[in-house]
């Protein structure tokens, strides 16, 4: 057994010293240590993914979206309080509830702030786990949506609250399927592909695909960049209304996050939308391009901020419900999202980290962790739905009683309480953008500490944010010498 050992040591140790020989003598170019650099320079994600189009010749299908971190969401903190104005209670119980769309005939009223983001059944993720999506949602008083899917029959019954989306696709967009809802999110695009068509060949289409679909054998799935019937804003109008007054449920807008944002709020306000969803730059998918995710759209802070500015300048705060969603991941971004205006939050790809939880360890080292998921993944009849949902659960209410926390803090007794006043930014220019208060300066300096921040040089040494005057110089010595 020890000659076995020492020669196993031996020729691993040969090897070694040959490869470490070999990467000290050799110039770059002969040397397998020429990928370090090359790394280093674009990036060991976007190496990998040339590697991919330039074997396959098509768009590298990323999962679970971007990997920028672009809304720079630990820059924004939560204010405590202790006297100015008390802390809350601990006696005191913190309401989480809330209502979306409180002008519809029937309002969709959720336990908790947090939802289960559009997951479509087929083009994204396996029965299995929408079952457990469903069933996660129910035991947290909270909603799930369809995605843009036909109505997944086994779903709808295991979801006590269910929003589906009126799609590109066309699947959820006939009364015997949309009546069925509790609230109809109309889809016009998402924050991982923007509003870009997209296409599910048959191959990846099984008999129970088809079914939900209403597709033909050999027929592909195809999401179109417009809504079929909807080539104007007059007849997303009219579609809105009709919806609404059909169906008595909250009729709402999803689109992705856009520097055009003020424009289409407008035509969904016209439109009477129940309420707004707005996806994020850094949304996440099954699979999409990385183009249509590292570089299309508007990062979820930013868009959160100006949607709720612009609901407040033309009054709809409190008729018109703003739902924000795209790379929020912890209880706090989630809290900090709805302080700048956002009424409740859709989560995805956090919702299905939680959702495989321990159950991860049955796919590696050989297989992918969404392999447990996605509909086309290798291991989907492996997971356990009811302990997938039971993760889920316990995740939800992990993530609110860490919102509470944060509310007794600031000496709030309800989440939808918590609002910009609430917060500061350690960002400048996300002061001046947000509306929030610099974190550098007291409330009464603001507009001189920005001012100075911006042109340093134009503001009077006696205006200068923190610079003593003659006055308190005059003091601070006369002190210090005592």
């Amino acid at each position: 057994m020890k000659f076995i050992e020492n020669l196993i040591r031996s020729i691993a140790n040969e090897t070694a010293d040959k490869a470490i020989s070999r990467m000290v003598n050799d110039q770059y170019t002969e040397n397998l240590s020429a990928t370090i650099p090359v790394g280093q320079k674009i990036g060991m994600a976007n190496l990998m993914e040339i590697l991919m189009r330039s074997a396959h010749g098509t768009p590298v299908p990323r999962p679970l979206g971007s990997p920028i971190h672009f809304s720079p969401w630990e820059k924004l903190l939560f204010n405590p309080v202790h006297l100015f104005r008390m802390p809350t209670p601990e006696k005191v119980a913190i309401d989480t509830s809330v209502t979306i769309g409180p002008r519809a005939r029937k309002p969709l009223t959720i336990s908790i702030p947090i939802m289960i983001a559009a997951m479509s059944f087929g083009g994204a993720l396996s029965k299995n786990a929408k079952l457990a999506l469903a069933k996660a949602a129910t035991a947290a008083g909270t909603a799930t949506n369809s995605g843009e899917a036909g109505l997944l029959r086994e779903e709808r019954e295991a979801a006590s609250l269910f929003i589906g989306q009126y799609n590109r696709g066309g699947w959820m967009n006939t009364p015997d399927k949309y009546m069925q809802l509790d609230a109809v999110e109309i889809q016009l695009g998402q924050g991982a592909q923007g509003s870009a068509s997209q296409r599910t060949t048959p191959k990846n289409i099984g008999e129970d695909y088809r079914e939900v679909y209403g597709l033909k054998e050999g027929e592909p799935s195809v999401i179109h960049s417009r809504l079929p019937g909807v080539d104007s804003p007059e007849e997303f109008i009219g579609l809105v209304g009709r919806l609404r007054e059909e169906t008595g449920v909250p009729v709402g807008l999803k689109i992705a996050a856009t520097h055009h944002l003020e424009k289409e709020l407008q035509i969904a306000l016209d439109a009477g939308v129940d309420f707004i969803t707005l996806d994020g730059a850094e949304g996440g998918t099954h699979g999409g391009a990385p183009t249509l995710q590292d570089d299309v759209g508007l990062p979820t802070l930013f868009a959160v901020a100006r949607a709720s500015r612009y609901l407040a300048r033309k009054g709809a705060v409190g008729q018109v419900s703003l739902i924000a969603t795209g790379g929020l991941v912890t209880p706090g971004c989630m809290l900090k999202a709805m302080a700048l205006g956002a009424d409740a939050v859709y989560i995805g790809t956090a919702a299905m980290m939680a959702l495989i939880g321990d159950q991860i360890v049955e796919t590696a080292p050989f297989e992918a962790a969404t392999s447990l998921v996605v509909y086309t993944g290798k291991m989907t009849s492996e997971l356990d739905v009811d302990r997938s949902a039971r993760n889920l659960a316990r995740y939800l209410g992990a993530c609110v009683t860490e919102m509470e926390q944060v509310a007794q803090s600031l000496g709030r007794t309800a989440l939808s309480d918590i609002s910009k006043s609430d917060l500061c930014t350690l960002d400048a220019d996300i002061a001046r953008t947000t509306g929030l208060q610099w974190g550098w300066a007291s409330p009464d300096m603001q507009d001189e500490a920005l001012e100075w921040r911006t042109f340093p040089a134009a503001v009077s040494p006696e205006r200068q944010p923190g610079r003593p005057t003659r006055e308190t110089e005059e003091v601070s010595v006369s002190a210090y010498s005592i």
